[in-house]
């Protein structure tokens, strides 16, 4: 850590500084030189207009500074790189065979809140870096093929740890790069023993609750549940609330089976009426009445252990956010019993609420240490954009993938047949372009929040983003054939695989 640090701000080495500050965040050792990093990104800010007069700035190095202070929250606009077009708008041919800059430009471009000039960039950036693994030995080839298939602001920063530790020996930064090599390593032990030590302790709680017992048709994933806190709030300061959070995450999956596996009509407006009033009702049926007691006692524990280390208690918000998520749960499954066909706009609106996803995030608010304030109604309600974003792309995705799964059949509801009932000239493949632009869209929701809203914690707005990371690996994979499989990310990151 020393001989990193004493680097940092010397820039000692040929290359740019900020490859250096790249190459950490990569490594997802960033947090250990996070002062010596925000004073690299505050000068770079403040000279950024001085060095972007120079005619001949290179691509990889004015794309790496919009990529960095981006990430940082610096408004910094992407006409920077109005100066790499030409007369006609488009990119410049002349920078197809940079392909140290064509990787910068393709990881900057998807941190894109909508502006033209990074639609653009993506797909000139994609289009050379293909045709250039042609011509590329095969460990760059491999790097490119990677970048590709997983960009680093839609990826794990521990998956994509383990794969960039390959390629820090390849950058232009003298010795240090055996040292940020060697912390990296420890850094991934360090953080495995820690996951396996928290998945045994949930292992436990999971079989000292006996719901598994008692709700036999339910899911019993304790380990992907785990793997969602895992991936959200990675790092051994969240150990305690990772724990906790995945508590909360079971109860999600456990409810969603009871909805739409088990429950009929009659036995759900009852439940979903007992969530409401929180009050233990005998007229539930014998597993419903299970599960209610078993989510009170959860809550209430949650809820004490955020007044012990915060020193509030949020138990009215919490039980809020369950009676929130089991309405539009009930939505669903009256338009299911029903026959009825809600519109497309009507299913991803309530859909929003029945992802789960704002009922996680109410939880993991004030499992940060949040207070109350005006953002925490929206939150609950999955108004928040930093949450709908987030939640969209869960539904959309998972949508995507039950719409072409035969065993599915659609039966809680696809944005992409409802689309098409809207629209009844449209095919499927138009259908699910539509919804894959939907997704960019909300990709660009989140980014905005992410970048620019100072009412959240930090912590919070990368958890929020680590979360869409998370579903694109459980509902995306199988869209692109070189991502790996959920049980490989488990592998990699829990057990010791080293991939």
């Amino acid at each position: 850590m020393e001989k990193v640090r004493i680097m940092l701000p010397s820039a000692k080495h040929k290359s740019n500084p900020l490859v250096m500050v790249d190459s950490l965040k990569k490594l997802d050792l960033e947090h250990y030189f996070s002062e010596e990093i925000s004073a690299i990104l505050d000068l770079t800010y403040n000279n950024m207009y001085k060095t972007l007069q120079v005619n001949d700035g290179k691509l990889m190095d004015v794309a790496l500074q919009f990529k960095l202070l981006r990430e940082a929250g610096y408004n910094v606009s992407s006409d920077i790189f109005q100066r790499f077009l030409d007369g006609n708008g488009e990119f410049k041919q002349s920078l197809r065979e940079d392909v140290e800059g064509l990787i910068s430009l393709h990881e900057a471009s998807f941190l894109t809140m909508g502006e033209e000039i990074l639609y653009k960039a993506n797909e000139f950036s994609t289009k050379h870096l293909k045709s250039a693994m042609r011509f590329l030995g095969p460990n760059d080839s491999a790097f490119v093929r990677h970048t590709l298939d997983h960009p680093y602001h839609m990826s794990l920063k521990q998956y994509k740890a383990r794969h960039y530790v390959k390629h820090v020996h390849s950058l232009k930064i003298g010795d240090v790069s055996v040292s940020m090599e060697e912390l990296a390593q420890i850094e991934f032990r360090s953080n495995q023993r820690l996951y396996q030590d928290e998945f045994k302790k949930i292992r436990r709680w999971w079989s000292d609750l006996g719901l598994a017992s008692e709700l036999t048709f339910a899911r019993d994933q304790i380990l992907k549940w785990y793997l969602y806190s895992m991936t959200t709030v990675p790092g051994p300061q969240f150990s305690r609330i990772r724990l906790e959070f995945t508590k909360a995450i079971s109860f999600l999956f456990i409810i969603d089976d009871i909805f739409y596996i088990m429950g009929n009509p009659e036995e759900l407006a009852l439940f979903t009426q007992t969530i409401n009033s929180w009050e233990d009702s005998k007229a539930l049926s014998g597993y419903m009445r299970v599960c209610f007691l078993a989510l009170q006692e959860v809550t209430e524990g949650i809820a004490q252990f955020v007044e012990e280390e915060y020193g509030w208690n949020p138990i009215n918000f919490l039980r809020r956010s369950w009676s929130t998520l089991c309405n539009a749960f009930m939505v669903e499954s009256r338009w299911f019993a029903n026959n009825q066909v809600p519109s497309a706009a009507e299913y991803l609106t309530n859909g929003v609420t029945s992802s789960g996803v704002p009922m996680m995030m109410v939880h993991l608010y004030f499992l940060l240490g949040h207070r109350v304030t005006n953002e925490t109604a929206n939150l609950i309600e999955g108004k928040s954009t930093l949450i709908s974003g987030a939640a969209k792309i869960l539904r959309l995705l998972d949508d995507l993938g039950s719409a072409k799964d035969e065993n599915q059949e659609g039966f809680d509801g696809s944005y992409v047949e409802y689309y098409m009932k809207d629209n009844p000239s449209c095919s499927l493949d138009n259908a699910k372009l539509h919804t894959r632009e939907l997704i960019s869209k909300s990709w660009e929701e989140l980014n905005k929040e992410c970048f620019f809203n100072t009412s959240f914690l930090p912590c919070f707005r990368e958890a929020a983003l680590n979360c869409a990371r998370m579903f694109t690996i459980i509902y995306n994979y199988n869209e692109e054939q070189q991502l790996a499989p959920l049980d490989d990310y488990i592998q990699i990151l829990i057990f010791g695989r080293n991939d």
